[in-house]
């Protein structure tokens, strides 16, 4: 069975928030939409996002590092935030494994949100609803988009390509590959939920100085060891300005 996926590399999200806004953006005026935004502009702004990024320091002063963790669904292979809801508003894809809310069965119970270990639905206070990741659904299975294009909004805006998507069940698929090759983990496997959703570890970049490295470069620009003249011009037109 395909399960749609995302794989985060922690080690190059430079926690831009272009994901975060980017859906916003696709989702608020979606199928998904429109999601809910409190005082957006006041001193306490709040609102309904399907992905948030977390920025935070680990460990101990001087040896610390900043770390940027974007969390949405993790649209587990068992996800216990579907069997807990009473109306069946929650459910999983059979075709594609995305875990999705049916917003005209939802009665804003937010049984679903207690049963998620990981904090990832937000109820819209103006709809009274759940919501939550969706894949970009109605993106992905989109037949008149380019193939390139059939990506979670999320995916396309990363400009550091922190976020890859696809078929975690295809071992040949690049997400597979990636969670293969670079120790891809899943959050929390304690709770047998199963997250499709997988991170990168963030890893330490070896660099080498040499001695040379760190002598200053004159520059290469000098004729017999003088310093090239300025080229003359001429009158410009600021110099005729009124």
């Amino acid at each position: 069975m395909t399960q749609l996926a995302l794989v985060i590399d922690l080690n190059v999200c430079v926690g831009c928030h272009a994901c975060v806004t980017s859906c916003k953006q696709w989702n608020t005026s979606g199928s998904a939409g429109p999601l809910v935004d409190d005082q957006p502009y006041g001193k306490d702004p709040s609102g309904t996002f399907f992905n948030r990024v977390q920025t935070f320091e680990v460990g101990e002063y001087p040896h610390t590092q900043t770390v940027h963790f974007p969390k949405s669904c993790l649209h587990c292979e068992d996800p216990p935030c579907v069997p807990v809801c009473p109306t069946g508003a929650s459910y999983k894809r059979k075709e594609d494994g995305i875990v999705l809310v049916d917003y005209d069965k939802c009665i804003g119970c937010k049984y679903c949100s207690w049963a998620c270990p990981y904090g990832a639905r937000e109820f819209d206070e103006d709809r009274k609803v759940m919501t939550k990741c969706t894949l970009c659904v109605d993106r992905v299975t989109d037949k008149a988009l380019p193939e390139a294009e059939r990506k979670p909004a999320c995916v396309l805006a990363c400009p550091a390509n922190a976020r890859l998507f696809g078929d975690v069940h295809d071992p040949e698929s690049a997400v597979s590959t990636a969670i293969r090759e670079r120790g891809g983990y899943a959050l929390m496997p304690e709770w047998n939920t199963r997250p499709a959703n997988h991170y990168l570890p963030r890893q330490r970049t070896g660099m080498t100085i040499h001695a040379e490295d760190l002598v200053r470069v004159d520059n290469p620009l000098k004729i017999d060891g003088k310093q090239p003249e300025l080229p003359q011009q001429g009158a410009g037109r600021e110099d005729y300005a009124t």
